[in-house]
């Protein structure tokens, strides 16, 4: 076994948030990986339109730049843990990681998580300690609290023995000293050359390939992004996959082969061991598949994908106001989408549902499954949505549900009614820490399904100011049960167009959602009730008209602003007898029920 050794491949990682993907920017800019004449959006690595708008990673990318004679293959994971399926895949074909963390917030749930991936696979990261220039930074406490991680993951005393860099990725800015400022990031471009090491790489041998990423292409099909272990790859050479144990999958040859440049990938001729490229060719390849020579006949060795810990129902919009806005209609159209975003997405799992035209998904969180329903509303998707419930685990003839490892930061003030609300769900406080900044972080363990709709009351009860950071932990006993609403809804009962007259007389039942001249149907949620059973009304009902003339005070009617409803707030809000109605143009709630009588029905068999 030798090694190619111009070549380094290393993995960017941190918590989300923590800066990763503008550092990534920074070095790219840097080394002048892009043309002069080339236009750059900021976080240029976030490609899609919902990471930019949302200001996270949730697609692991590959990047590559040259400097000083070496070329350099950096991966871009995301940040997210419900994305993080992404982030074990990664690791597995680089030789190293740089691990940011925020010089003021420290090691998060996701830093554990991505750091304890990679101590696992002996990995020896190199720390970079970023966003040294918040007012709040506190550099020496965070170094040393990213050893003492180190420490209780079981590092090696080669591990722990990490080098550690400063950053201001914002400012494109490295050092090796906080107290000297620089004006590049080359101080990580050469402590990357010196201290990962160059990939092993078996030259002579057989081609073989580990299928790490998988995306889709219109025009040639499904693409395979992954390290070569072994030989060499050549544009048009007949090569197959074969599964984890062995068995074959599908024949072709290499039609199409990439290395990365930037943000681009570049068609070569050929590749060597060692190098990270991306194959197309192969129509059934998949990720965990090994891509190789077709005399191989044993795969290269694949991690299991963890099972996903949430579900969700995806069904027709079958509400009276369906096929106003979208274009997909049908179970057909949403079941070929969702198998095709479950050919790319290892995260996601996708089976038939309780009906016809219903489909079960499976996936790590509600973040993932939200951005999965994003995308496909923006494609012209209209469907309806349940709420996500957990997927429970038969082992050793018990029942068992996923835990999570929670992060609470917040003002002193609002840790009393976090710590309340976390006890009724179930959530243990395992270890509760002050900093001088009047801040309080509180870190618990509890059940995934007790935290399901807390975010939306956590930031009320927070006022906006609390971060909450979840991360899968295991499987253990089960201990919580389904959380539910303290207050009921407001139903509509009858189909229009909502008038400001009903709905300033509905005020005093409760808090709206919609304004007026809004249509509306029977089984439409329009508001939520101040107590906290449901209650119908009838938004369209108008004003009687007299003969007599009126004073004009129905001029001055004022209607509260509705409440907001996004996506992420309707998903962990509804109940069980209720759905989210989404469409390119709007979200609603609704009752499965269309009508007065069915929803009683319901209401009392999911009471039973």
């Amino acid at each position: 076994m030798s090694q190619n050794t111009h070549i380094r491949n290393i993995a960017i990682i941190a918590h989300v948030d923590h800066g990763k993907t503008t550092l990534v920017d920074a070095l790219l800019k840097q080394t002048g990986t892009f043309e002069s004449n080339e236009k750059v959006a900021d976080r240029a690595m976030d490609s899609n339109d919902i990471e930019r708008e949302r200001g996270i990673t949730i697609l692991a990318k590959t990047t590559g730049l040259s400097y000083k004679d070496h070329r350099i293959n950096v991966v871009d994971t995301p940040g997210h843990a419900d994305f993080g399926s992404e982030v074990e895949r990664i690791l597995g074909m680089v030789d190293g990681v740089a691990l940011l963390v925020d010089a003021s917030e420290g090691p998060m749930p996701q830093t554990k998580f991505v750091l304890g991936k990679a101590l696992g696979l002996g990995l020896r990261p190199i720390l970079v300690i970023n966003k040294i220039d918040r007012s709040d930074s506190r550099i020496d406490e965070v170094v040393n609290e990213t050893f003492d991680l180190f420490d209780s993951l079981g590092a090696t005393s080669e591990q722990l023995d990490f080098p550690i860099l400063y950053a201001i990725g914002r400012d494109g800015m490295v050092t090796e000293d906080p107290n000297v400022k620089t004006d590049n990031c080359f101080a990580l471009l050469d402590l990357v050359v010196k201290h990962v090491p160059a990939p092993e790489a078996d030259m002579t041998g057989p081609f073989k390939l580990l299928g790490t990423i998988v995306e889709r292409d219109s025009f040639i099909g499904r693409i395979v992004t992954g390290r070569i272990e072994s030989g060499v790859a050549k544009r048009g050479m007949p090569v197959k996959a074969l599964d984890r144990n062995g068995k074959e999958i599908c024949r072709g040859k290499i039609v199409k082969l990439f290395t990365f440049k930037g943000l681009q990938k570049v068609e070569v001729e050929t590749a060597s061991a060692g190098d990270i490229v991306a194959i197309a060719g192969l129509p059934e390849a998949f990720v965990t598949h090994t891509v190789c020579d077709m005399a191989v006949t044993t795969p290269l060795p694949a991690r299991p994908i963890d099972p996903p810990t949430l579900a969700m129902s995806f069904g027709v919009n079958d509400s009276p106001l369906c096929g106003q806005d979208g274009k997909k209609l049908t179970s057909r159209e949403i079941g070929n989408r969702l198998e095709q975003e479950a050919e790319t997405n290892v995260g996601l799992t996708i089976e038939p549902g309780s009906t016809a035209e219903t489909f079960k998904v499976f996936g790590r969180g509600e973040l993932q499954l939200s951005v999965l329903i994003e995308t496909m509303r923006r494609e012209g998707f209209e469907l309806s949505v349940s709420r996500p419930e957990i997927v429970l685990r038969e082992e050793g003839g018990k029942t068992l549900e996923p835990y999570e490892d929670i992060v609470v930061d917040v003002d002193e003030e609002f840790s009393g009614v976090v710590m309340e609300k976390m006890g009724l769900r179930k959530a243990e406080l395992v270890n509760m820490v002050a900093d001088h900044h009047g801040k309080q972080r509180l870190i618990f363990v509890g059940p995934s399904r007790g935290m399901i709709g807390y975010r939306s009351e956590f930031l009320t009860d927070t006022r906006g100011t609390g971060v909450l950071n979840r991360q899968y932990k295991e499987y253990g006993p089960v201990k919580s049960s389904n959380s539910s609403r303290q207050k009921g809804v407001l139903v509509s009962m009858a189909q229009g167009d909502t008038t400001a007259y009903i709905l300033n007389e509905l005020e005093a039942r409760g808090v709206l959602f919609i304004g007026p001249s809004i249509a509306v149907y029977d089984g439409m949620i329009i508001g939520e009730n101040s107590r906290s059973d449901d209650l119908e009304v009838n938004p369209t009902h108008g004003k009687k008209l007299t003969n007599v003339r009126a004073s004009g005070k129905d001029e001055g009617i004022r209607l509260t602003p509705p409440r907001q409803i996004t996506l992420e707030y309707a998903l962990t809000y509804i109940e069980d007898d209720e759905l989210v109605e989404v469409t390119p143009k709007a979200i609603r709630l609704r009752k499965r029920g269309l009508d007065t009588n069915t929803r009683k029905r319901l209401k009392r068999e999911i009471n039973a």
